[in-house]
């Protein structure tokens, strides 16, 4: 790209962890970049938003916005917002349900907060970190989900409004996440994935052990700490 060219602007979608951080770096490599972050009553909410914070600083991004949208604990049904149920342990198989910790429908929610913003600042482009392999099986971390959406946004946005959603990450696994990560440099050790702590990371929900075994399979090693370690 032309260094002197003006950049279209895109919003990126960053929870502070792995994948959105893989994913914004993949979005300032070509875009002017604001960056979204939610909050929604999740068990380690604080933390998550410093990720966030680190990670908006780490790449000098001055155009950010924190939502709040904790009606989804209100609502509750998931067990990152209501901690009366269990958060799984181990990794999840090929036929494992839909665990506890899927906030129902909770990316459509922060995807129209996207789409409004972007209305509002004029942005081209929606990223988001959702990975469909290598995941827990969420249903709207499937690519359907996001083509059907991009859908619902053409029809419910201004005439002149165009925005795409890219999910640059959807078809790779853990392991591919974190070499990708490696290769933009990354800054992987600010990054937080664990559902259930906030000073140490558990090394035993869903969220670490996907995380340890891509890292594992990658050959490197976690650089955030565990409980164990």
């Amino acid at each position: 790209m032309d260094s002197g060219a003006q950049r279209a602007t895109a919003i990126v979608l960053v929870s502070g962890g792995l994948d959105s951080a893989v994913c914004l770096a993949e979005a300032v490599r070509d875009f002017d970049t604001a960056v979204l972050h939610i909050n929604y009553g999740q068990r380690t909410e604080k933390r998550e938003l410093q990720a966030f914070t680190d990670l908006a600083d780490h790449y000098g991004i001055t155009r950010r916005l924190v939502a709040d949208i904790s009606y989804l604990k209100a609502i509750g049904g998931s067990s990152l917002v209501d901690e009366g149920l269990a958060v799984e342990t181990g990794l999840p198989g090929p036929e494992q349900d839909v665990p506890s910790t899927y906030v129902p429908f909770r990316n459509a929610h922060i995807l129209c907060v996207g789409v409004s913003w972007a209305e509002v600042i004029g942005a081209g482009a929606l990223f988001i970190g959702a990975v469909e392999e290598d995941s827990s099986g969420y249903p709207d971390c499937r690519d359907e989900f996001y083509q059907q959406f991009a859908r619902a946004i053409e029809a419910g946005t201004k005439p002149d409004t165009h925005l795409t959603i890219r999910t640059p990450l959807i078809r790779l696994d853990k392991p591919a996440i974190v070499r990708r990560g490696l290769e933009l440099a990354v800054p992987l050790h600010l990054t937080w994935s664990c559902y259930t702590e906030s000073e140490a990371a558990c090394g035993e929900c869903e969220s670490c052990r996907l995380r340890l075994r891509g890292f594992a399979m990658a050959g490197q090693t976690d650089p955030i700490r565990y409980r164990s370690s």
